[in-house]
């Protein structure tokens, strides 16, 4: 009889599902002190398709270390988007533009982030929830940007109770400061600058921190997400492109001109077929 003397835990690692992959990144998001597996930097990637897919999408989100530059803050954006570019139809419909399986995808990203954010048109236009139901993980804190307090009071992210919600709105003389901390329910913040133009991102950014939030989720829309990209706060960009052609709508991004291609935007950029949808994974930090 001869004895098998190989480390019991190689099978194991090749035999990775899916599942198991999910929760080692969970793990490593949320618990890397406590964590004992051997990933990102150590373990080597499972032989299953699916699974390999999710570490290496997943790796540059949750892995230790310090953002691009200065900021200690990391932002990921998404887009879900037709192929000809619209995330909506002219009258602002836009579920569902992808499928299932970039439905799934949104709710990990939403799982692995300390905040998710989204502008007011989205807030008041689709009434979304921003927790995680299509994969198992902690509901991040919901941010809305709201300067003008635009979203109805009955919406979901202010009557639901299924996370703390902040309310960004526009701050005046008698504004008080920042609170210090998150508190459960609904929390309004005076903090961003008056008027009707773009917001600024970075104020966002620096309110966010001062609350412990350090890992970022830009959601939506199209506008909040264009602003973050052109102020060159976005770290990820994940575009989820839906094989269908709307042919009119609501453009994804919304740039400013520029005269040559030479100034366009360059990210690293990898490709994932997700099943129902097309990924671009799109590294800007590369750039920072």
């Amino acid at each position: 009889m001869t004895t098998n003397t190989r480390d019991p835990t190689h099978n194991l690692e090749a035999a990775m599902t899916p599942e198991q992959a999910w929760q080692m990144i969970l793990r490593q998001c949320h618990q890397p002190d406590t964590a004992s597996d051997r990933w990102p930097s150590e373990a080597p990637l499972s032989d299953d398709d699916h699974a390999r897919q999710l570490l290496q999408l997943f790796q540059p989100l949750v892995s230790p270390g310090a953002p691009a530059g200065n900021r200690r803050v990391s932002v990921v954006a998404q887009m879900g988007q037709s192929l000809d570019g619209r995330i909506a139809t002219v009258t602002g419909k836009s579920r569902y533009i992808n499928g299932q399986d970039g439905l799934v995808h949104l709710h990990r990203l939403r799982a692995v982030s300390d905040a998710v954010l989204v502008g007011s048109g989205t807030a008041n236009a689709d009434n979304p929830r921003l927790t995680v139901r299509l994969a198992p993980g902690p509901n991040p804190v919901r941010v809305v940007v709201d300067r003008n307090r635009r979203v109805p009071d009955s919406h979901y992210l202010f009557t639901d109770d299924a996370a703390p919600t902040l309310r960004l709105v526009a701050r005046d003389n008698q504004s008080p400061p920042p609170p210090a901390g998150i508190r459960s329910g609904v929390q309004e913040i005076p903090c961003l600058s008056g008027g009707e133009g773009p917001i600024d991102p970075k104020e966002v950014l620096s309110i966010l921190e001062g609350l412990g939030l350090h890992r970022i989720f830009v959601e939506g829309g199209g506008q909040t997400v264009s602003t973050f990209l052109t102020a060159g706060l976005v770290d990820r960009l994940h575009v989820l492109v839906a094989p269908m052609i709307i042919g009119s709508g609501q453009p994804a991004f919304s740039l400013p001109e520029i005269d040559s291609l030479t100034d366009a935007l360059r990210p690293q950029a990898r490709m994932v077929n997700l099943g129902s949808d097309m990924l671009f994974d799109l590294a800007f930090d590369a750039h920072h």
